[in-house]
């Protein structure tokens, strides 16, 4: 199982120390929220475009705002690799993800505890990748919601090969119950950016 660190975890002041210390992870999840779709606000393109050249992680940004499409071109320019915005939102799905498709990003799609998980299913053959929220999305350091574990199930059962990629309340306790469940990717931040040695937690994570 890869583990991407979340960015919203690690210290403001020290981004770009902190980008670089988690270099022994495989992707770099950056979560961008509104203040509209979700109660808070985080950061923009800019800063994950300052980030880019400190780290060779894949940038996978999360985007938990209502109107992800119009803010695609900026982010495919600043870096991401991966774009993963919210069945929930308030724009088309297909347009927006015909929008990521044209800057050559990857596109995913991720949905809030609440949401069923067969709201996706018009759309799992165009995407990379589903990522299922196992906290409310906006703040971290939640609990983990274990029944979240029936969408992975009923993803893998739908379509294989898809990528799925878990974010909220991962830590030591909780990664195992992802990896017997079949997400192929973890998001960790307050695990990872708290632990004492990141790089031997972010093994630890993994199953290594």
């Amino acid at each position: 199982m890869k583990i991407a660190p979340s960015m919203l975890a690690s210290d403001f002041t020290r981004m770009g120390e902190c980008a670089k210390s988690v270099n022994a992870a495989d992707w770099l999840h950056l979560d961008i929220m509104d203040g509209h779709f979700v109660p808070n606000i985080s950061f923009g393109p800019d800063v994950v475009k300052a980030l880019r050249p400190l780290s060779d992680l894949t940038f996978d940004v999360h985007l938990m705002i209502s109107h992800p499409k119009q803010y695609i071109r900026q982010f495919a320019e600043a870096g991401a690799e991966i774009i993963t915005f919210h069945v929930e939102c308030d724009d088309d799905i297909d347009e927006t993800i015909t929008e990521i498709e044209k800057y050559g990003v990857k596109p995913a799609l991720s949905l809030k505890p609440g949401t069923p998980v067969e709201c996706l299913y018009p759309y799992l053959d165009r995407l990379y990748m589903v990522l299922v929220m196992t906290v409310e999305p906006g703040f971290g350091g939640q609990k983990f919601m274990a029944d979240q574990m029936e969408k992975l199930r009923a993803l893998r059962a739908k379509r294989p090969e898809l990528i799925l990629e878990v974010d909220g309340g991962v830590n030591r306790e909780t990664a195992p119950i992802c990896r017997e469940n079949g997400a192929d990717v973890a998001v960790a931040g307050t695990a990872v950016f708290r632990a004492e040695n990141i790089p031997a937690e972010i093994a630890l994570l993994r199953g290594e």
